[in-house]
């Protein structure tokens, strides 16, 4: 109900991934390739809710409205010590901004692209392109510091060499301290990013609802964002079983970036009830405020606009070992002030082969 229009609509998404450890192929130690390969098919409810972040993020990736096998990966990392790896390559970035409760890229965790990363850094750091950086590693080997330099556009659809750099460099950095509060894991993550490219117009991508409209010429865009997972409970017997709460915030450039801030927090984890402990499941708030400088220009097409905020609760059953089915539901509070709250109803089915 609500939204724009009602529809009953199914799609689906093939990942193909693919890790190479080329030390114990014997050919060089501390060497892994990562390939992945992406399509998307059929169709979603993304642009009949009227919000501007995707109800299901997974389904419009890599390449809105296009169903091609395209290579979103082919990454190299060489481990140069326990401590510390470099990588380069093409890489797609929805892994960043890690979260225990709030990331899975929109497959085994919450769909709605505001806990699937923070949206505040999608407008500085492209879905897939080519780059290197980076990584300080902490005992357990999880990166602790990450630093990338990227080409500043998206090049899901091609190799992306001849388009290196020709608009400019996009940088980012995350720091993610490990915490223990009350005895219990958790994790604190610091970041920022920046873009030199020259913002002309809104532009299309896959992780974000907007028409291609012209803005006034602004050079470079920044974001700064923080988050946070804790665990409120740990199995005894299985210690990487649990549940707990997150939370994530950030700012942006208002110049550029359709949104200024952003706040979401929740509950998820492992289905503490005996019998179910391979289930999960998510309940989360968002709250994503337009731009003073970006909203004026969208309302020219869409009306009277605000702030837009959602609700989303899932569970994650494991049906089978290689099965997974996830009932969703969303209350989307769409920010064009003309457009109805929107209840989306959904199911997710995740075949691991």
């Amino acid at each position: 109900t609500g939204g724009l229009q009602q529809h009953f609509k199914y799609g689906g998404h093939g990942d193909y991934v693919s890790n190479v450890d080329f030390g114990k192929l014997g050919l060089h130690q501390g060497l892994f390739l990562k390939i992945r390969a992406e399509h998307r098919f059929g169709e979603n409810v993304n642009r009949d809710t009227g919000a501007f972040l995707p109800t299901a993020s997974l389904s419009d990736l890599p390449v809105v409205d296009s169903e091609e096998l395209l290579l979103t990966n082919v990454l190299f990392t060489q481990a140069l010590s326990k401590r510390f790896a470099v990588f380069f390559g093409k890489l797609d970035t929805l892994d960043g901004d890690i979260n225990a409760f709030a990331h899975g890229r929109g497959k085994t965790q919450f769909s709605n692209i505001g806990f699937v990363s923070n949206p505040i850094a999608l407008r500085t750091i492209p879905y897939s392109t080519l780059g290197c950086g980076f990584s300080i590693l902490g005992d357990e080997g999880e990166p602790v510091f990450t630093y990338m330099l990227l080409n500043s556009t998206d090049t899901a659809e091609t190799d992306g060499f001849s388009e290196l750099f020709e608009d400019g460099v996009a940088m980012a950095a995350e720091l993610r301290i490990p915490t223990e509060f009350g005895g219990r894991p958790g994790h604190q993550l610091f970041a920022g990013t920046w873009n030199s490219r020259d913002y002309v117009e809104l532009g299309q991508d896959p992780r974000i609802v907007l028409p291609n409209v012209p803005i006034n010429q602004v050079t470079g865009s920044w974001s700064l964002y923080w988050n946070f997972d804790q665990y409120l409970f740990v199995d005894s017997i299985d210690v990487s079983r649990g549940w707990g709460m997150f939370g994530r915030a950030g700012i942006g450039d208002d110049d550029t970036n359709p949104l200024s801030w952003f706040l979401s927090f929740g509950i998820g984890g492992h289905n503490p009830l005996s019998g179910r402990s391979a289930d999960t499941f998510g309940a989360g708030w968002f709250r994503a405020a337009t731009s003073n400088e970006i909203g004026p220009v969208l309302e020219i097409p869409f009306g009277p606009i605000g702030d837009g905020q959602g609700v989303e609760l899932f569970y994650n059953w494991q049906a089978t070992p290689w099965l997974n089915v996830t009932p969703d539901l969303q209350v989307i509070m769409p920010a064009r002030d003309n457009v109805a709250t929107a209840l989306v109803l959904g199911v997710r089915a995740v075949m691991r082969l």
